[in-house]
Order: structure tokens, then C-alpha cells, then sequence
């Protein structure tokens, strides 16, 4: 494990709430820096809106993105349910669990996913949602690599929160609703984008985000300008991802 990355990504994770906080690209770099650095094929996160109805607010690939939403669908999957226990749920191989989430295994199985831990996004009482690491082949998750999972879900949780005050639900009952509305604006753009393109929605999203952080500017802004026609965003589809997997000097 990158000790250098990680530390960065804590310094990020927790440094992240400021007055134009983008919460989805705050969830993404969380879902990106897990695949990069521990022990998963992908990641997914799930967060609670105003009516603590969960929503899938991040994912490192489309795949693991619709996998996520199957589960919100079906009311079924381990994520569900470290969100409604608040407790962790390793499943070290899916097809053992068939009696217990039979469409979920089945959907999972064919995605290419083999194994995969949720982590509840929990502060004391508060379970705002889970972050989901997904692997390939079956067998044991690395117990170091799930201990800094967790950590960097309780960070993630904490700068969710950290700005409450007497009103912080209402607080961040609106950020949430916010990102919700944003998250639809951003998929309408990714698709516009990829079809203008012919290219594939990770590509879109990935050059979306890079055109956002290269001007910075924020992604909802970009996403609006492409869908509007409002402004020539002269280059975006030649944008790559921000973060190629290699620490930043």
C-alpha cells in the first residue's frame, strides 16, 4: 500500500468540506483512491437522502454503478444491509449466499464479482450510508486492507457531518438532495457526451471530471454548460481521468 497516497487521501478526505464543497466528486475520489489502494476491483457509495432512502451517489465503473442500483431495486444486497444494522458485512464468496440475496448473487456472479465487504458510513448512532468494495475471485480480504476501508469511510463520514450545527439535519438533508439533483444532471451529460463522442460512460464521466478540475471549475457547471450548449467547453472529450493511480508530487 502507497503510505504516501493514503496519507494524502486522508489529508483530502477530511479537508474537503469547504463553501463550494462538490460532494460528488468528494465521493468519487473515496470510491477511486479504495480501488487504487486496497484490496477491491471496485467500489460503490450509497447515501441516504431526506427521507433515508438510500441512493447511489458514487461508483469507480458504470458496472459496479448498475450492480449498486439492482440492489436499491430489489431491496436486496449486502449493502442494504450494513446501511439498515450499521455493522459491517464481509461476504468472502457470494455464491455461498444465494438463500440469503439469490438475485443479488446472481446479478453479482454475472458482473464478475466474487466477493464483496460493506462498510457502514456510521458516526456513534448515525448511519448515513455504506461504502461497498467489490473483488473478483473469491476468497479472504486483506484484514489491514478492511481496517483502512473503514477508516476512510469514517473520515468520508465525518466531513459529512462535520459542518451541523443545531439545524444539521436540515443541513444535510439539503446537501444530499442537492447532490441527488446534481448526480441526474451529471448522467444526462455523461450520456450526451458519449454519444457525441462514441465513447463509453466511465470514458465520459472521466472527461468530464477532468475538464472540471483542469479549469476549476465545478463538475455540476460543466455538466450543465454540455447539456445547455451554453458555452463551447473546447476540448472535453480529449480530457483523461484526473487520477491515474500514481501518487501526485
Amino acid at each position: 500500500m502507497d503510505q504516501r497516497l493514503l496519507a494524502k487521501t486522508f489529508v483530502e478526505l477530511a479537508d474537503s468540506l469547504v463553501a463550494d464543497f462538490d460532494l460528488i466528486d468528494f465521493l468519487r475520489l473515496l470510491t477511486d483512491r479504495c480501488v487504487g489502494m486496497l484490496d477491491a476491483g471496485a467500489a460503490g457509495v450509497l447515501l441516504a437522502d431526506r427521507d433515508g432512502k438510500l441512493r447511489v451517489m458514487a461508483a469507480s465503473d458504470e458496472q459496479v454503478r448498475l450492480l449498486e442500483l439492482f440492489q436499491l431495486q430489489n431491496d436486496e444486497g449486502p449493502c442494504l444491509e450494513c446501511f439498515r444494522t450499521g455493522a459491517p458485512v464481509i461476504v468472502h464468496d457470494l455464491t455461498r449466499e444465494v438463500d440469503r440475496w439469490p438475485r443479488f448473487v446472481a446479478v453479482a456472479h454475472r458482473s464478475g464479482f466474487g466477493a464483496v465487504q460493506a462498510l457502514p458510513m456510521r458516526l456513534r448512532d448515525e448511519t448515513v450510508g455504506a461504502l461497498n468494495l467489490f473483488r473478483a475471485a473469491p476468497g479472504p480480504f486483506d484484514p489491514a486492507a478492511t481496517l483502512v476501508a473503514q477508516a476512510l469511510a469514517d473520515v468520508a463520514t465525518i466531513s459529512l457531518l462535520q459542518q451541523r450545527t443545531a439545524h444539521r439535519s436540515t443541513i444535510l438533508n439539503e446537501q444530499l438532495q442537492t447532490a441527488l439533483n446534481t448526480r441526474v444532471l451529471i448522467e444526462q451529460a455523461k450520456g450526451k457526451l458519449a454519444e457525441r463522442q462514441g465513447i463509453d460512460m466511465e470514458q465520459a464521466f472521466s472527461s468530464l471530471r477532468g475538464y472540471a478540475r483542469a479549469h476549476n471549475r465545478r463538475l455540476a457547471d460543466v455538466a450543465r454548460a454540455l447539456i445547455d450548449d451554453s458555452e463551447p467547453l473546447a476540448g472535453l472529450g480529449s480530457w483523461p481521468a484526473p487520477w491515474s493511480g500514481a501518487p501526485e508530487s
